[in-house]
């Protein structure tokens, strides 16, 4: 069977035989790789590791190397949004699954494990501020991932169908698809003090998760109708704006991944922690204890 060659406009690389965008080469690539959405989180999370063995910024794309408790890691910040996590999640698979001297995309496939650390809003009102939730069920409004073949395949397309009919979905939105994270991958790092949850990826910040500021909502009333639905038991629990494309992604390419996010912000009950940052950091210890 012929390989496959990736095409230098398809996938850049750039003359210090790094990614595109994350600038990070082949021999700096770990297999285990946490993601945050911050820059200056990636230096929070550098803090635990032992030794840091290369460093390297490229617009929202900060990335420290280095190992933690022995084992080679690292951290990675991939900015706000689902659009980023497809630059992030592509580029590192290639650094895994492609030959970067031929452009020929490797026989063997690396499994990479990522997970991400970030923080979320809670759409139930039992859900305190600093609960850790997990994503083991992502729901992305984004669309990245209707754009690959084998959406479908890795898709829950009865929960799809559930939930359009009882919020109403507006047409002039990308289809939502649901996605599930590594199972043995969420096992690990729940343990028993995480909460497992079921998370809406927004493609926005405002607007897309129901914040109205200067401008009126298309569909001012669909966040209670999020908070009202349940499928088979289960309840939407957080929002946040990533794991679902890393999670649809993710099982596409072969490779284990998940969300873990600390709830700073209740849209139920209308309370916020913008002093949230030691929460972080002591979820932070406990993912990388448990990757």
């Amino acid at each position: 069977m012929e390989k496959k060659v990736i095409p230098a406009s398809e996938f850049i690389i750039n003359p210090d035989g790094s990614a595109f965008h994350i600038h990070v080469t082949p021999e700096q690539l770990t297999d285990n790789i946490i993601l945050v959405g911050d820059p200056a989180r990636v230096n929070m999370v550098a803090e635990f590791f032992d030794t840091k063995t290369f460093e390297v910024q490229s617009r929202e794309f900060h990335t420290i190397g280095g190992t933690y408790r022995g084992k080679p890691i690292m951290c990675i910040s991939h900015g706000i949004g689902p659009d980023n996590i497809d630059i992030v999640i592509t580029e590192l698979d290639a650094l895994a699954n492609v030959d970067f001297a031929t452009r020929e995309v490797r026989d063997n496939k690396r499994r990479l494990t990522m997970v991400r650390i970030g923080t979320s809003g809670a759409l139930q009102p039992d859900l305190s501020l600093g609960t850790p939730v997990i994503a083991e069920k992502s729901i992305g409004f984004d669309g990245v991932l209707n754009y690959y073949a084998g959406r479908n395949d890795i898709a829950d397309l009865g929960f799809e169908q559930a939930f359009c009919e009882h919020v109403g979905w507006n047409p002039l939105w990308a289809k939502p698809y649901i996605v599930d994270a590594d199972a043995d991958l969420v096992a690990r790092i729940a343990g028993n003090d995480m909460v497992l949850g079921n998370t809406i990826s927004a493609v926005g910040f405002y607007g897309p998760q129901g914040r109205e500021v200067r401008l009126a909502l298309a569909n001012p009333d669909l966040n209670r109708r999020i908070e009202s639905f349940e499928y088979q038991g289960r309840r939407i629990t957080n929002y946040e704006m990533e794991s679902a494309p890393l999670a649809g992604l993710g099982r596409l390419m072969g490779h284990r991944c998940m969300t873990v996010c600390s709830i700073i912000a209740n849209r139920y009950n209308n309370d916020a922690n913008p002093n949230y940052k030691s929460g972080i950091r002591d979820l932070i210890g406990t993912v990388l204890d448990r990757i």
